[in-house]
């Protein structure tokens, strides 16, 4: 029997049953924060969202004009290279209608709004691209801008922009109380700069920019309705509701077919665009880290992934062939690099037969580099030169203005200063360390046998004789003996 005072034992687990009790409602309070904080579904409106899209998916009246419009100015942004115009039509632009419909049809299996956004998606890239190629057809400047060359070959970054921007866009789209997001996505994605570069490749006859822009448009549309696809199922979104089961069916197998010739390509376009950016890092790290030579130096490089191909434009020391063969048997190092061939153009090769062939295209390279980094300043090559003209007639006339007749001066001077054994004259450019200041200063020599007193009288009165010939406001005498 226990005493009535006396405490009963316990078998000495309780407190570590305590604390895994307490550990097990920590970890469930902290996981039921997490999952609140990112749960999108709560304050979804999937009714107002469908709606919305298809509201916007139709290009006709003002809506075909306020696109017409954006591009115009896009185009124009592009042309000048101002990044903050083409921010500015991407605002105003209503591009995003049709790709949205697109994923959303997709998403709940309406196959009308999937005919309809197809439909004035194809209408919408006609209308940008032959408004651009007007644009750029009557323009003065048909130079490839900084703005233009970068929208002409797609990056694994642009994937990664578009993929998310859509998924950002669509979650922003699904809530009630809409934001300033959907701005962000339209600029963040880009849609409009590619489609006005596919215009200008156009107007220009340049087809490379052409596709190059069309594949980077293609690439953000893909991503884009993707993410769409991807955030309506994910929040459930109503399904479209047919009269009968055979039109059902024969609507799953359509839908499922688009979603395959949206996601398929959409993986291929991701693995081959990060292959690309990948041998590209490789290749620029490889050039700077081992193409290495004394005296000499590169001054452009082209990496071609496509031919997996290096070209290197060196100047400077002839770099011998071993070192070329070693720097070819290091790229094998690299598994993204492997089978890729290393080209060294040299200016000065005197054990190659081509010499004349690569100095050539050492100049042609290096003449390509300075025309696109300057394109925008060529355009205005006109200005320039009579600027360096004007520049050139100035510097001249003041050379011929401040030129002393100093052999005439100092024959002058020698007969009416005896003792006087040589002279010269200059402008000393002086400072305090505050301001600088140039003065004229002459340097008289004169005959030993004068004597100082002679000398210092003499001294000031050449130098007043100097100023009045020279029309100086001052002037520094420095003497000496001869």
């Amino acid at each position: 029997m226990m005493e009535k005072n006396e405490t009963p034992r316990g078998d000495g687990n309780q407190p570590e049953v305590a604390s895994q009790e307490n550990i097990k409602n920590i970890w469930g309070q902290f996981k039921e924060f997490v999952l609140g904080l990112l749960d999108i579904r709560q304050g979804a409106e999937p009714k107002t969202t469908i709606e919305g899209i298809k509201k916007d998916i139709p290009f006709k009246g003002h809506t075909a004009w306020i696109l017409v419009f954006s591009i115009f100015i896009a185009s124009i942004g592009l042309n000048t290279n101002s990044t903050a115009v083409v921010i500015g039509a991407m605002l105003i632009s209503p591009l995003m209608g049709p790709i949205l419909g697109i994923g959303l049809s997709v998403g709940i299996n309406d196959i009308d709004t999937l005919k309809r956004s197809f439909v004035n998606f194809l209408v919408m890239v006609f209308l940008s691209i032959l408004t651009a190629f007007i644009y750029f057809k009557f323009s003065p400047f048909q130079t490839a801008s900084n703005e233009i060359l970068g929208r002409v070959e797609p990056t694994f970054l642009d994937v990664l922009i578009a993929f998310f921007g859509g998924l950002a866009g669509i979650v922003a789209g699904s809530r009630k109380e809409k934001s300033n997001a959907i701005p962000g996505v339209a600029i963040a994605t880009a849609l409009m700069p590619p489609l006005c570069t596919a215009g200008f490749g156009l107007a220009t006859g340049n087809l490379s920019y052409f596709f190059g822009a069309m594949y980077l448009f293609t690439i953000n549309t893909i991503f884009i309705a993707l993410s769409t696809f991807i955030i309506v199922k994910y929040l459930r979104f109503p399904m479209a509701r047919y009269a009968n089961a055979a039109r059902r069916k024969k609507v799953n197998r359509i839908v499922i077919t688009v979603a395959l010739l949206v996601i398929i390509p959409s993986i291929f376009s991701f693995l081959s665009i990060m292959k690309r950016t990948f041998y590209e890092r490789d290749a620029k790290l490889y050039l700077a880290e081992t193409v290495i030579f004394p005296g000499a130096e590169q001054i452009k490089h082209n990496i071609d992934f496509e031919k997996k191909e290096l070209e290197v434009y060196m100047i400077g020391n002839n770099v011998p062939a071993s070192t070329i063969e070693a720097w070819q048997a290091k790229i094998g190092e690299s598994a993204s690099l492997s089978g890729t061939k290393l080209r060294i153009r040299q200016g000065h090769d005197k054990t190659d037969q081509l010499t004349n062939e690569l100095s050539s295209k050492v100049k042609e390279g290096v003449l390509q580099d300075l025309y696109a980094q300057n394109s925008k300043e060529l355009s205005n090559k006109d200005a320039k030169i009579l600027l360096l003209e004007n520049e050139l007639k100035r510097i001249t006339e003041m050379y011929k203005k401040e030129k002393v007749p100093l052999l005439d001066l100092a024959n002058e001077a020698k007969i009416n200063y005896d003792g006087l054994e040589g002279l010269s004259f200059a402008k000393v450019v002086k400072t305090n360390l505050k301001k600088m200041e140039e003065i004229p200063v002459a340097s008289v020599t004169w005959s030993k046998k004068l004597k100082k007193k002679v000398i210092s009288a003499q001294s000031e009165k050449l130098r007043k004789w100097l100023q009045f010939k020279l029309k100086l406001d001052t002037l520094l005498i420095k003497q000496d003996y001869y």
